[in-house]
């Protein structure tokens, strides 16, 4: 791919600025438009099984509003069919208007000519005849979930459900218990939106400008991580994206924008939080360490002898930077950093407020420091926290 001549020059600084920006975290958050808001800004929301503080999904808008209510949020995402669930960057909550831009990928998995798990047959249509008939269900409410106790063990039906939520015959409507609740996306997705009329090139073009917008700037590789595309997927159409090309200082690489976000220079109050490691703002390593000089990595599939960070560190944002780690846990109504890593003494006071904003919204009333990378800033932090929670 040929790429164009660029039309700015952005420094790192300027780049770094208008990433925080693009992601929420630059700038008066839009608390009018809340959870919904923030889910349409970013474009996605990543799912995932682990629970900390909260599950991912909960981090994702807290850590740009602030406290906001755990039913709120549920609320937010699947009353009114407001959004639906699906295959994007990972599992993800998607606004439910891009339903019709997913087609390409639903497409993809109908003319896929292998699978993991076996079908038996007869059961796909007998799943669908079931919701039909009886929905929304739970895969227990269908039939049941697994044949074993072994987590990737489905049984006939959970292959059959999860097959129609890939293919679109089906739509996860909420989650309860943390289990996907299925139901027919006839019934589901509004009629206007519930077609899978539009052309490859025009799905992907329009998931291209919606991650340039989400991350402001970004190479071809960011744009294409976000909602998991191909490189050359991102080539065929860039051009016609809308999204500029762009320099960026150190980066090495060409890079596209958002025009919108070249327009005005990003400025206002930074938040300072507790980032979840699946949080879009560090989705990629190579961007967040050319972006933040930060190397993030999630350690909860790592051995626990090989951890460095801790089972779910999450980094601490503040100033516009990754000042470092905090791995939480709960005991009752206390709030653990079982390890907590620091950029420095300068990085106390933040730590500290990420610590004690994090322990009220999950409502709990003490803190307790374990580990410090740096001994010698172990009382200080505790000091700072013991000052703002009093």
């Amino acid at each position: 791919m040929t790429t164009p001549r660029p039309i700015a020059e952005l420094s790192a600084d300027e780049a770094r600025r208008i990433a925080l920006r693009a992601q929420g975290f630059l700038g008066t958050p839009d608390r009018r438009a809340g959870v919904r808001g923030v889910l349409r800004h970013l474009g996605a929301v990543q799912l995932d099984t682990i629970s900390v503080l909260a599950r991912s999904h909960e981090l994702i808008p807290y850590a740009r509003l602030g406290a906001v209510g755990r039913t709120a949020v549920e609320n937010a995402y699947w009353k009114d069919t407001h959004a639906f669930e699906y295959w994007s960057h990972a599992a993800c909550i998607l606004p439910i208007e891009e339903w019709p831009h997913f087609a390409f990928r639903r497409r993809a998995y109908r003319n896929r000519p292998h699978w993991n798990h076996h079908l038996p047959e007869g059961t796909y249509d007998q799943v669908v005849k079931q919701l039909r008939a009886e929905g929304p269900l739970t895969a227990t409410e269908l039939g049941g979930a697994k044949k074993t106790s072994e987590w990737w063990d489905w049984s006939g039906t959970k292959v059959a459900v999860e097959r129609a939520l890939m293919y679109g015959e089906v739509v996860c409507v909420e989650r309860r218990g943390w289990k996907r609740v299925y139901d027919l996306a006839e019934r589901a997705v509004p009629a206007d939106l519930l077609h899978d009329e539009l052309d490859d090139t025009e799905c992907l073009r329009r998931l291209v400008r919606l991650a340039g917008q989400s991350l402001g700037v970004g190479t071809r590789a960011d744009l294409a991580d976000y909602h998991r595309l191909k490189g050359e997927q991102v080539d065929a159409v860039i051009a016609d994206s809308g999204l500029v090309p762009v320099t960026v200082e150190g980066w090495g690489k060409p890079a596209w924008a958002d025009p919108e976000a070249l327009r005005t220079p990003p400025r206002g109050r930074h938040r300072t939080t507790l980032l979840s490691p699946f949080d879009s703002l560090i989705w990629e390593r190579a961007r967040t360490e050319r972006i933040f000089g930060f190397t993030h990595r999630l350690e909860a599939y790592v051995p626990k002898p090989k951890r460095v960070h801790g089972y779910f560190a999450m980094p601490v944002l503040a100033g516009g930077r990754l000042v470092g780690r905090v791995d939480p846990a709960r005991e009752g109504r206390t709030l653990v950093a079982k390890q907590v890593t620091l950029d420095g003494p300068k990085a106390v006071p933040a730590v500290a407020q990420a610590l004690v904003e994090a322990a009220s919204w999950v409502d709990c009333t003490d803190i307790r420091v374990e580990r410090v990378d740096a001994p010698d800033l172990r009382e200080p932090l505790t000091k700072e926290i013991t000052r703002a929670l009093a």
